[in-house]
């Protein structure tokens, strides 16, 4: 009787390997109170600062001006450079320069007419102001307009593997879940990988959903080219392919099994 115990308890271990997660791993800000129906629950937000350019960025420069003098100076500007594209911006016959600019190693980006220009380690508006300063020499009241078009978030794991590029930088680690479909339930929300290129470095920080304070982290917003990374629960790593493991698994429960057998017969003939 006392090995059929410790038999059973042997293989209610090895099942309970391979049980559903609790229900709790799966909400998000699990943290905040259910009674908030009359009283909000207010969390002051991480500080938004907008991304800096960098090296390798590819920027959407348009000039546009209403001096009709300037029209027939389009068509010696158009293209050149590095530009990756030569669409003029919104079709605008007075709009000057091509769809999209790549800052090489240096920082800089060269502009038709305008000239080289850097704008590493600048904001989207404050290259702006950089170019509209330089614009303003060759362009009376030129209206600058400077965005990223490579403001890109890679996700990768429990929630598929795809780049997906947002309109704007305001993006949250939220946004980019949200823009993915979710996580999977296999998906773990408490440890979510986030990596940075910035500066040269390669930065690695974990996050994590199913609290809070995650409004509060100074990782909440994104930047461009991060890569968030979903790693898979314990009931998805145990319950993995692996032949190895499941092969482990398996002669483990015939053994335990046949030793059960074995000892039930016996028991049975000694009587």
């Amino acid at each position: 009787m006392r090995f059929a115990i410790i038999n059973g308890f042997i293989i209610l271990s090895f099942m309970s390997l391979f049980s559903c997660m609790s229900p709790k791993k799966f909400i998000y800000f699990k943290d905040i109170p259910d009674s908030i129906y009359l009283t909000p629950y207010v969390i002051k937000m991480s500080e938004y600062t907008d991304p800096k350019i960098q090296a390798n960025d590819v920027l959407s420069v348009s000039i546009q001006t209403l001096d009709p003098t300037t029209v027939n100076m389009n068509n010696v500007v158009q293209g050149g450079g590095n530009a990756i594209a030569n669409t003029i911006a919104n079709n605008n016959p007075n709009a000057v320069g091509p769809a999209g600019f790549e800052v090489d190693k240096n920082g800089y980006i060269d502009l038709p007419l305008v000239g080289r220009t850097q704008v590493a380690g600048l904001s989207l508006t404050e290259a702006k102001a950089v170019i509209s300063r330089k614009a303003a020499l060759y362009y009376r009241d030129p209206v600058v307009n400077v965005r990223f078009l490579n403001f890109t978030i890679t996700l990768l794991g429990e929630i598929g593997a795809r780049q997906y590029t947002f309109p704007n930088e305001k993006v949250s680690i939220l946004d980019a879940i949200a823009q993915g479909g979710d996580l999977s339930f296999t998906g773990r929300r408490d440890n979510i990988l986030l990596i940075r290129e910035e500066d040269g470095e390669k930065k690695f920080v974990r996050l994590n959903i199913n609290n809070s304070d995650i409004f509060r982290s100074p990782y909440f917003y994104l930047k461009q080219r991060d890569l968030i990374y979903i790693e898979p629960n314990r009931g998805k790593v145990l319950t993995s392919s692996d032949v190895v493991f499941q092969r482990n698994v398996s002669l483990i429960t015939i053994l335990f099994s046949t030793i059960s057998i074995g000892f039930g017969v016996y028991t049975i003939f000694k009587k």
